[in-house]
């Protein structure tokens, strides 16, 4: 079947609405941001350790193969990169309470409006059918435009109530003053090193699912999605054969 059309489909109402864009695109923002920043803070210490403790004297758990940006960890290269630390330890704290307020706001919105019960929690007959067929990655119909399919509800599901909130809770974990106050919040992971580790891992499941929510949004039709996501009207996508 090849794709000779795609025309736009028209609703009464909002895809989006306000608050669910605005949210979106400020966590976006954030995210990319945690994520640069991130990279450089890695850098400066591409060495990672499990227990309370860690440091170049310290066996590592493993160890990223790239060089550092300070000459005191050992990489094995014969050459350092700029320091990038100060200015992206600064943004990456700015960037994460950004993440947690606009978090508080979107779970607070998702309560009171039944937001997570109406476009987050799989229901209906044939669900177990549902998953499979679009496990296959098919291209969405017209009606998918105005609705998210069981995988979408799953994955949505887990990134907001579980992976972002293990980040925010590891990211805390390396906080002294955070964990001096609630000691019980990093002795769960079994330390600070554990905490930054898991952080890292929780870091490379998100990022991952940033490839395949941007790869699902441009097989489902990148303009009609962002338009969406921007004006809260959508578009549906017909398949002519």
């Amino acid at each position: 079947m090849a794709i000779s059309a795609v025309a736009p489909a028209t609703t009464t109402g909002p895809r989006h609405t306000a608050v669910v864009r605005v949210t979106h695109w400020v966590t976006a923002l954030c995210f990319l941001a945690l994520l640069v920043t991130g990279v450089e803070i890695v850098i400066s210490h591409p060495r990672f350790y499990w227990g309370e403790t860690g440091n170049i004297h310290t066996q590592a758990l493993f160890q990223i193969p790239i060089p550092a940006s300070r000459h005191s960890v050992p990489t094995g290269y014969g050459f350092v990169l700029p320091d990038q630390n100060g200015w992206s330890r600064h943004l990456h704290f700015q960037a994460a309470w950004g993440v947690v307020l606009t978090g508080l706001l979107y779970f607070v919105y998702g309560l009171t409006t039944r937001h997570f019960a109406g476009n987050r929690v799989p229901r209906g007959v044939g669900l177990g059918r549902d998953l499979v067929a679009h496990l296959r990655f098919r291209r969405p119909g017209p009606a998918d435009a105005w609705s998210y399919n069981p995988v979408q509800r799953m994955t949505y599901l887990l990134v907001i109530f579980v992976l972002f909130p293990l980040m925010i809770w590891t990211g805390l974990a390396m906080s002294p003053a955070f964990v001096s106050a609630f000691p019980a919040a990093v002795s769960v992971f079994g330390g600070q090193q554990s905490a930054r580790t898991i952080h890292f891992f929780l870091t490379i499941v998100l990022f991952g699912f940033l490839l395949v929510h941007v790869g699902m949004v441009w097989l489902a039709g990148f303009r009609y999605r962002m338009r969406a996501m921007v004006t809260g009207r959508a578009a549906s996508i017909q398949e002519h054969s």
